[in-house]
């Protein structure tokens, strides 16, 4: 896939709130020096305010705002609000060229957030290919290849588990046979 991650594109935080901060310091994220941001949601009036600028572009929502909402909804604790902004930046990904640098990290950390490691590593990953000093990409390369490794030993665990009552069972069920 040939992506063109390095296009310009205007910085715009339109909406006058102290929330325009926030949502400028997320996008400067890929300089920041890890993934803290994995696990910080916005209050939920701040959200509120995001919500809202984004229900009252309507139909025709900007890049910025759908943006900023969708960076929001990666940042909350609830699953479905994390899908809806998965789904929004993957739509910014796929229809504005010039944004989908600024997408990857989101995408990445959403992923993350939804358990999916390998869509989530698969986005991350691009974006190092293209910044391989970026701190923050790195960062949460370092969460997916834990949680991954993790879920792997569990995984090993438990199908060892399954494997020895098997046998205990097979071995009673063998045993009972034979005494017939």
């Amino acid at each position: 896939m040939n992506l063109d991650l390095y296009s310009t594109s205007p910085r715009l935080f339109d909406f006058g709130s102290q929330l325009s901060e926030k949502v400028a310091a997320a996008d400067m994220a890929f300089v920041l020096p890890d993934a803290a941001d994995a696990d910080s949601p916005l209050k939920a009036d701040e959200l509120q305010v995001l919500r809202a600028q984004y229900e009252k572009e309507g139909y025709y929502v900007g890049v910025q705002t759908k943006f900023n909402y969708a960076w929001g909804l990666i940042k909350s604790s609830s699953r479905s609000e994390q899908q809806e902004g998965v789904r929004l930046l993957s739509d910014i990904f796929r229809n504005a060229p010039e944004r989908r640098r600024e997408c990857l990290y989101y995408l990445a950390l959403g992923n993350y957030k939804l358990g999916n490691y390998a869509e989530a590593r698969r986005y991350n990953d691009l974006l190092l290919d293209h910044e391989p000093a970026n701190l923050q990409a790195s960062s949460l390369r370092g969460l997916i290849d834990d949680k991954v490794a993790k879920e792997g030993l569990m995984g090993v665990a438990i199908l060892s588990g399954v494997a020895i009552a098997a046998g205990v069972v097979g071995g009673m069920l063998f045993k009972g046979a034979k005494r017939r």
